[in-house]
């Protein structure tokens, strides 16, 4: 194909746009396409030996369609508080949506609180709370709730051992990338005081290099035993012998930590949208006028 020495090519780089917070994405004349991230804010973690927030709901996709030069609300939902019941042994609140046009990612769930409070399903389950009522391989609430496919979540931590009412520590927060973890049985015997690890977070390429987001919030420890791990993404370790219960990281999804021993647990962090336009290849046009100049002066090549 003839080309001329010279000629100007036009392309438009990709472009990245992230919201922290809630606004509105207008897609360019040019892009029909992009790819997103959506997550969703995390859940808070239980009160007094709760169990992690679940992360927020995770989900991503290439390709997806988009009218030219068109304005899409974009809403980042905001991490669930910690726990709400009285003297701080309730459960966690749930995190709030994250929506980019017809695609929702459901806030994480509450973990679970002293004693029986339930944790709440959600993108990513919350974790059982310490001494609940339920029974050994039970508690953590579902994750990917609404369901959608491919799953944005996962459940949050069961029940270890020590059977219904024992004493434990809360079960891990489910994360994008794997469940959240049961209360542990460290030292031997018959008790599983230990909080649960959150579970881990997904990696987007999506900014360039790879970012790890929405993972579980730690479980928290029970007398004063070692708290749960938070999830790699963003989760905030539970409460225990290291330390009060962590604060989910802010615009990743991650999950708030539960509570120790007569502690408050920690709200989840806030979520994130992502919009990447794609790559537009550029072509050459030639005046003719100008094709004929650069053909007498040999400057045309075939």
């Amino acid at each position: 194909m003839p080309r001329l020495i010279g000629a100007a090519q036009t392309t438009t780089a990709e472009v990245i746009t992230t919201f922290n917070s809630s606004g509105t994405y207008t897609s360019p004349s040019s892009t029909t396409s992009v790819e997103y991230l959506v997550i969703a804010g995390g859940g808070g973690g239980g009160g007094t030996v709760g169990g992690g927030g679940g992360a927020g709901g995770y989900r991503t996709a290439t390709g997806f369609s988009v009218s030219a030069s068109t304005g899409y609300p974009i809403t980042v939902g905001g991490g669930g508080t910690a726990e709400n019941g009285p003297g701080g042994e309730g459960e966690g609140t749930s995190g709030s949506n994250s929506v980019f046009s017809s695609i929702t990612s459901a806030g994480g769930g509450g973990g679970g609180g002293f004693n029986s409070d339930s944790a709440d399903a959600g993108g990513s389950g919350g974790g059982v709370g310490g001494r609940s009522s339920t029974a050994n391989g039970a508690g953590g609430a579902a994750g990917n709730t609404p369901p959608v496919s491919p799953s944005q979540g996962n459940t949050g931590g069961n029940r270890g051992g020590g059977g219904a009412n024992a004493l434990g520590g809360g079960g891990g927060g489910g994360g994008a990338g794997a469940v959240g973890q049961p209360n542990q049985n460290v030292g031997g015997g018959s008790d599983y005081y230990d909080g649960g690890a959150g579970g881990a977070g997904t990696a987007s390429s999506i900014t360039g290099s790879p970012v790890t987001r929405s993972g579980g919030g730690g479980g928290g420890g029970d007398v004063s035993q070692t708290e749960g791990a938070g999830g790699s993404g963003g989760g905030g370790k539970g409460g225990g012998d290291g330390g009060a219960a962590a604060t989910g990281t802010a615009n990743t999804g991650g999950g708030g930590g539960g509570a120790g021993d007569s502690n408050p647990g920690k709200a989840g962090g806030s979520g994130v949208v992502i919009i990447k336009e794609p790559f537009t290849g550029g072509s050459s046009a030639w005046d003719l006028r100008v094709v004929f100049r650069k053909i007498k002066a040999d400057e045309w090549v075939s």
